[in-house]
């Protein structure tokens, strides 16, 4: 399987990335590109995304990115630092490069942006490599 039909096949079971709306706009080996609609139904009481909507976008960006060869990792530590306020209607764009590659660990910088490509996020993403393949799990 191709990188971007590792990423399709583990979207289809992934129904939080799913209720997103998150796209699969371009993968390749341990790198991504999505993109995320901003709904009604993430804003939180200052009307602006809740956190926690941007930090699991950059955390799929993640996934789709460290798992996308068929072998499977899971996150081990992951920052966030938000450096915009997310409005409702806006699009969100996720940027997934693995940085450092070892035996054990893999470290990806994840850069969201929105539509008018100001940066909204930046995220740095630890994952350990749990020797399974994705599509055993």
């Amino acid at each position: 399987m191709t990188p971007f039909e590792i990423a399709d096949y583990m979207l289809k079971q992934d129904y939080f990335s799913q209720w997103m709306g998150i796209k699969l706009l371009e993968v390749s080996e341990k790198y991504c590109k999505l993109e995320m609609p901003v709904k009604k139904e993430m804003i939180n009481g200052l009307r602006t995304v809740h956190g926690g909507i941007t930090f699991a976008f950059a955390d799929s960006a993640l996934a789709f990115s460290s798992n996308n060869t068929n072998d499977a990792s899971v996150a081990l530590n992951c920052v966030i630092n938000f450096t915009r306020a997310v409005r409702e209607g806006d699009t969100l764009f996720a940027e997934s490069i693995m940085v450092s590659d070892t035996r054990k660990t893999g470290v990806y910088d994840i850069k969201i942006t929105n539509k008018a490509g100001e940066l909204m996020a930046t995220f740095r993403g630890t994952v350990y490599k749990i020797d399974r393949k994705v599509t055993d799990l």
